[in-house]
């Protein structure tokens, strides 16, 4: 250990947890710290805190971007690289797993590295896991994309922004993230990966990470900046959000959501995929024109998930991720137990919590219990009678259920009104 660069780290949590500004050149022996796990998660840990109450300024957060990169690998491609990304906090909400094939069948590199669980019941990369393997050296990552078009892989395994892999594991037991920490995050990750036509998702609600328009403008503001500074084209599509766009929570339960809209399902759920296309349609408009092609971009990504060339190519994603290109979201799979929750009264459905969502689902096992989870019944403004099946749990273990039920009884899920 270089002790010099130790003390300047831990000189320079100090400073920000005074409320003064860092410079590069602090904020990179701090990254190159936490990336080389020199630092400690105590220390770690205050640099975290340090940024919660003021934030950082504009300089701040592009040199922690810059620093996240360069303390990092970074995995080149050519041409056109797109991406999207969620800040995440709403579960049941797969939709990159449906914009990659689209994408990568209209005929541009989409290589997706995603997280598991944070503050969620399962991550992209918990949920692509159960078609097939995510975990890949940076080469190998590569060489699928260079093959497929695209890919949907761990991103802790592949050594950029290590950094931001340490802060994670931090911040796990506290399920929170501040706002300017999860800007930095997932631009880092992104420029890392050669990113240059960026699509970022920021659900809006009262059980959402964020919750009031203000804070959201003030986010998206920060995203576009840093993103100007990186030469990245982006699209920001913040949109209210009340309840999960899928059916499934859980991993096992949300792939199968997935499944059903590549597959073009009659029992799909219709929120996801419009939620796809609406936010591929955006992508590939960028991707298009910088491309030159006079094409519209929601026409091509309906296009592409109707005339099943998406489902093909998330087969090929698969197979080349040594998966079952053969799957489908009816194959059985090992017992798991179940139980379904009748409505209470009869009404309509006026609101769903979201966080009471999450929390029964982790109750149930997910995501560490694939298969566990819930299954929503109904959803916002439909019409219920007593007695009606509300939604299902799910769990491996009968114990899990059990705890559930109780547990269900302080975290209610549905509002319903007569």
């Amino acid at each position: 250990m270089d002790q010099t660069k130790h003390l300047q780290a831990i000189e320079a949590i100090k400073k920000k947890l005074r409320g003064r500004r860092l410079d590069y050149k602090e904020i990179y022996t701090l990254m190159d710290e936490i990336s080389h796990d020199r630092l400690g998660d105590v220390l770690t840990a205050y640099f975290v805190a340090s940024g919660f109450k003021d934030g950082f300024n504009e300089d701040e957060l592009y040199y922690l971007t810059k620093a996240m990169v360069e303390t990092g690998s970074k995995i080149e491609f050519p041409g056109i690289v797109a991406d999207k990304h969620s800040i995440g906090g709403l579960s049941g909400a797969r939709a990159t797993m449906i914009i990659v094939p689209i994408v990568a069948a209209a005929g541009f590199y989409m290589p997706k590295t995603s997280s598991r669980a944070i503050t969620s019941p399962a991550g992209t990369a918990d949920v692509m896991e159960i078609c097939a393997k995510v975990t890949f050296t940076p080469e190998q990552m590569k060489q699928i994309v260079n093959n497929v078009g695209g890919c949907i892989v761990w991103g802790g395994h592949l050594g950029i922004a290590p950094a931001d892999d340490v802060i994670i594991r931090v911040e796990e037991p506290l399920s929170y993230e501040s706002f300017d920490k999860v800007i930095v995050s997932i631009m880092a990750k992104k420029i890392a990966m050669s990113t240059n036509h960026l699509v970022l998702d920021i659900p809006l609600g009262p059980t959402m990470k964020i919750k009031y328009k203000k804070d959201a403008d003030v986010v998206a503001a920060k995203f576009s900046k840093i993103c100007k500074k990186f030469n990245i084209d982006v699209f920001v599509d913040i949109h209210n959000t009340t309840q999960p766009a899928g059916n499934g929570i859980g991993p096992y339960l949300e792939a199968v959501d997935v499944l059903k809209v590549l597959e073009q399902d009659k029992d799909r759920p219709m929120d996801l995929e419009n939620r796809s296309l609406r936010l591929a349609g955006k992508l590939l408009d960028m991707c298009l024109k910088t491309a030159g092609k006079p094409q519209n971009g929601d026409e091509l990504a309906a296009q592409i998930l109707s005339d099943g060339s998406a489902l093909k190519k998330f087969k090929e994603i698969v197979k080349a991720q040594h998966g079952d290109p053969d799957m489908n979201w009816r194959k059985p799979v090992h017992k798991v137990y179940h139980h379904e929750i009748p409505a209470a009264q009869s009404g309509t459905i006026k609101h769903i919590n979201n966080y009471n969502l999450h929390s029964l689902a982790k109750v149930l096992g997910a995501p560490g219990d694939i298969y566990a989870g819930l299954y929503l019944n109904k959803r916002l403004d439909d019409k219920v009678s007593k007695n009606d099946t509300m939604f299902t749990f799910y769990a491996s273990q009968k114990n899990d259920i059990e705890e559930a039920i109780e547990t269900l009884k302080m975290f209610p899920i549905y509002t319903i009104e007569s």
